[in-house]
Formats: C-alpha cells, structure tokens, sequence
C-alpha cells in the first residue's frame, strides 16, 4: 500500500509516517518500480502500536529500544516497562494532587483579600506551609540539543 493509503487507514500525516521512519520506529518500506514508498499490511499495526504507546505515555526513545529488542523481549521485560510507566503516572498524580491542594490555599487566600479590599500582607501568606510541601518536579533532561531535535522533527529554523 502506498503512504496515502496507509495515512488514511491510520489516521496520521505522510510526514509522521515518514519521521517514523526516518527515526527508526517504522521499517523502511520496499520501493515500487516508480519509486513510490509500498507498505505492507504490518505497517498499519506497528503505527497503532506507536500511537497508542504514545498517549499512554511512552516515549519514542523507548519504543524504539522495545523495537530493536523485540526478538530478545521476554513477557517480563514489557510487563517491567508497563510497571515503571505505572509507577511515573502515580508520582504524577501525587504532584498534581499536592499542586491542587495549594492552588485551593492560594484560591482562598486571594478571595480573602479581595473581601478585604487590600492585599497588603497577602504575599507573605501566599508561601506554602510547612506542612504541606508541594512536592518538587523532576526537571525533564532534553535527550538532544533542543537544535538537533527540532531539525530531527523538520522544525528547523530555515
């Protein structure tokens, strides 16, 4: 099948298709005597498998590594992958929970104030309390350059 037709079965661009193979997530395809690109019907199930890998969070460095490894993947090494995704999303929820809790205090505090007609003293109030820390982020570490990467995904300045 060629990228068009491929494209409409999967719901993506040309150009993501294109990116997935370029960057090693999808097998280059066979070409036809005119050049074109012809996929077969395994390309539609390994863009599923991409896709929905993605919205649940995994990234594309390691799916391409769960690709690379596939003959060598033992139903412990994707179920390992699976809990440490897990495991990401729970610290997640934690954090966000912690973030709404102070955003409640804070949301209290500025209508206090607001009743008040004066926010004099507010910016004092407005640390959070020992008590209740909010949990500190993971900074995200860039795998690449930020150059690199968007010339990688075609975003390049020109």
């Amino acid at each position: 099948m060629k990228i068009g037709e491929l494209a409409a079965r999967t719901g993506l661009a040309p150009s993501a298709i294109r990116y997935y193979e370029q960057s090693g997530l999808l097998p280059e395809p066979q070409r036809g005597p005119n050049g074109y690109r012809v996929y077969p019907e395994t390309a539609v199930e390994r863009l599923h498998l991409i896709r929905t890998s993605q919205q649940l969070g995994f990234s594309l460095d390691t799916l391409r590594g769960a690709f690379a490894r596939c003959e060598t993947l033992s139903p412990d090494d994707l179920l390992g992958g699976v809990d440490g995704r897990l495991d990401e999303i729970v610290e997640s929820m934690a954090t966000l929970r912690a973030q709404r809790t102070e955003l409640r205090r804070l949301r209290t505090l500025l209508l206090e104030a607001r009743r008040a007609g004066s926010c004099a003293g507010l910016m004092k109030d407005t640390r959070a309390p020992a008590s209740s820390p909010v949990p500190a982020r993971k900074p995200r570490v860039p795998t690449a350059p930020l150059r690199a990467r968007t010339a990688r995904n075609g975003l390049a300045p020109r």
